[in-house]
């Protein structure tokens, strides 16, 4: 099957640059004091990330919220494009955002309401979970044209997933993300987030508390031989550098 590719005009799904671009600025606007006025974002590692290619890079993160997480991201991503490393204080990023930049959202939580239909637009890869429907446990198999998506993503530009699927901490990664790696070969950066969870509800729309601190740090990408390295090791290395594993959890606990 032929991937396709984005064009002058229009991302690798076909949706319009000039309206994504609209939507980033518009998002961007409405977001900017959550992380730069009664909130504050500190970051740390942008530098690993500004000289990254273009395409195929997968971004591997820890999740908090549905969307504030991802808001954050923009900013970051936005912001580093135009040269600014480890803050987001000069918004005029906005007005030239990174436009080939899509994430991994669940469906039954993206088509939930106009606002998140919208954001939908500037980016957002909708997948079905294969372990839990509501509040029901299930058990599926991966959708392979939900891979195929992925791919058609990382040939575009950057991929941000969150492998845990949920925003409950220390939670187990889900192999569907090795499948992606071993099939596309991106390069693969982990990101660390924390604070969303107690600046916001579950959604990240509705602000819980003002004067948080959030963090984000991004790492050196992790080293993989997707010739040697076993699924379960892939998977122990994406957990270890978002600090989700068994040995964070017993960190907290001391």
């Amino acid at each position: 099957m032929k991937k396709k590719e984005g064009t002058l005009f229009r991302d690798a799904f076909g949706n319009f640059h000039f309206v994504k671009r609209f939507l980033i600025f518009t998002f961007g606007c409405i977001s900017y004091n959550r992380y730069n006025g009664f909130n504050q974002l500190k970051l740390k590692g942008t530098e690993y990330i500004k000289d990254l290619p273009d395409k195929r890079v997968l971004f591997v993160s820890n999740h908090q919220t549905y969307f504030a997480d991802v808001f954050a991201m923009f900013h970051v991503f936005c912001s580093v494009k135009n040269g600014f490393i480890n803050t987001i204080k000069n918004p005029i990023y906005l007005l030239n955002p990174k436009i080939n930049l899509y994430y991994l959202a669940a469906k039954e939580t993206i088509n939930k309401g106009i606002f998140t239909k919208l954001f939908t637009y500037s980016g957002a890869i909708t997948v079905k979970r294969t372990w839990r429907e509501g509040k029901k446990k299930i058990k599926k198999s991966v959708d392979l044209s939900e891979i195929t998506r992925m791919g058609i993503a990382l040939n575009d530009g950057w991929l941000i997933t969150f492998p845990q699927g949920t925003t409950k901490e220390f939670a187990p990664g889900r192999r569907g993300i090795v499948h992606v790696i071993r099939k596309f070969n991106p390069i693969v950066v982990p990101i660390v987030i924390d604070g969303f969870q107690k600046a916001y509800d579950k959604k990240g729309i509705r602000i819980k508390k003002k004067g948080v601190l959030q963090k984000m740090i991004f790492k050196k990408p992790i080293k993989l031989d997707l010739n040697n390295d076993t699924t379960n090791i892939i998977m122990e290395k994406i957990m270890d550098s978002i600090e989700q594993s068994p040995k964070y959890y017993k960190k907290t606990k001391n």
